[in-house]
């Protein structure tokens, strides 16, 4: 069962690939400063999970007041690829060794057969690093509830 509201978030560092190169991403680095969203989905080049992550790109679905990552299980690499690809502009973290998805206990045991990824879910993170927020989807299918989202980040915004 995913992590609760009012868990403290787990912290973690992961990394990113950018144009500029690889950089790492911690939780820790926002804590006292900003409210994060994160945003865990099954798969690069899935079309869920691609209109999902461009609806927040293309403004459709914003998230004001927060700083929002998209969490998978694919590679830096390959993360890359699917933003330049289908123009996602918010920042995607790889978690490639499936850590992060673990301890947020999001695990998808299977993708198509293909092995673990990570369960369609989100975690509202306030600034302290309390989870006020959390939800995974009933299936990879459904799109995350944008609005509850908002109306948690401006509930400790």
């Amino acid at each position: 069962m995913a992590l609760t509201p009012g868990t403290k978030a787990p912290l973690f560092t992961l990394r990113r690939k950018t144009a500029s190169g690889m950089s790492d991403v911690s939780l820790t680095d926002h804590l006292g400063k900003d409210i994060v969203v994160l945003l865990f989905v099954p798969g690069a080049f899935t079309h869920v999970c691609t209109d999902e992550f461009c609806q927040l790109s293309n403004g459709t679905q914003e998230i004001p007041g927060a700083v929002v990552y998209g969490v998978s299980v694919d590679s830096a690499y390959c993360q890359e690829a699917w933003g330049k690809a289908d123009g996602i502009t918010i920042p995607m973290i790889s978690d490639f060794t499936h850590s992060v998805t673990q301890l947020y206990d999001v695990v998808l045991e299977s993708l198509s057969g293909m092995g673990p990824a990570s369960l369609r879910a989100a975690f509202v993170i306030d600034k302290q690093g309390t989870i006020t927020y959390s939800e995974v989807t009933p299936t990879t299918l459904d799109m995350i509830n944008f609005d509850a989202i908002r109306t948690a980040v401006a509930a400790v915004s």
